[in-house]
């Protein structure tokens, strides 16, 4: 059987190195998601090129029998060096992961690509990066098919629910609902937050007091329909925190 040698495009969502001083790297390219080992690479020029959030150019050797492709050749096309202080870095890789979790091996999407490398680029320069983050969550997430259902309660279906769901992370009706209704602007984000294009999003910033409520809600939503983010709490501690404290408040009241 023949070998198959490609090029490929993308941004590392996930590194990283073994024992053995392998590294393992996950691509989002326009041609889907890849996962590729660089063997040794942690002691080679392919260490520097290799890291999370970097734009790279690599050239791939993977055999019919074998399904992880090898690394042998990585050029760096771009990078985000800004990215690496705390107050963005958190975000930056909750992007990483819902993109590592939403979009599959092979499953072609130029669309999906661009989406996440235009997320990046604003966490990386933007003023306001968790405002970014939370919009450009929502817009991945629709971008794979999963919508939060705000025109009608999820439970019982009646019209122009405004509560919170703490379970599921939609949105509630009063006559289900435990926790009060969401701020006017909160609950217009979450009707818009897949119809309006990502500048108008951006153009109209939250206040960060109505933020956590958002975080908790993508959260529970994330969970729910596409599964766990092991490090959510990690990445976003100041929002997290401050949601628990929001929800504590309203379970005493």
């Amino acid at each position: 059987m023949r070998s198959r040698t490609a090029n490929r495009s993308g941004i590392v969502l996930r590194r990283r190195v073994t024992p053995a001083g392998d590294i393992l790297v996950t691509l989002l390219t326009p041609q889907g998601k890849l996962k590729a080992i660089a063997r040794g690479g942690v002691r080679g020029p392919l260490s520097s090129r290799l890291n999370l959030f970097h734009h790279v150019g690599v050239q791939i050797y993977q055999t019919p029998q074998n399904d992880l492709a090898t690394v042998k050749q990585a050029v760096l096309e771009g990078a985000l060096p800004s990215l690496a202080q705390p107050g963005r870095y958190a975000f930056a890789h909750l992007m990483a992961e819902f993109a590592d979790a939403l979009f599959q091996e092979g499953e072609f999407s130029e669309q999906a690509f661009d989406l996440f490398a235009g997320a990046l680029r604003g966490v990386a320069h933007q003023p306001d990066p968790e405002w970014v983050a939370l919009v450009m969550s929502y817009k991945l997430l629709a971008l794979a098919g999963f919508v939060t259902q705000t025109a009608r309660c999820v439970r019982c279906g009646a019209p122009e629910p405004e509560h919170p769901d703490p379970l599921g992370g939609q949105v509630l009706c009063r006559a289900c609902a435990a926790l009060p209704p969401y701020p006017p602007e909160s609950l217009a984000f979450l009707q818009g937050a897949v119809r309006r294009t990502v500048r108008e999003s951006m153009a109209q910033p939250l206040p960060t007091d109505q933020r956590p409520a958002l975080w908790r809600a993508l959260e529970r939503f994330v969970t729910v329909q596409v599964g766990n983010v092991q490090s959510w709490r990690q990445l976003v501690p100041t929002a997290v925190s401050a949601m628990q404290d929001t929800l504590r408040t309203s379970d005493v009241a």
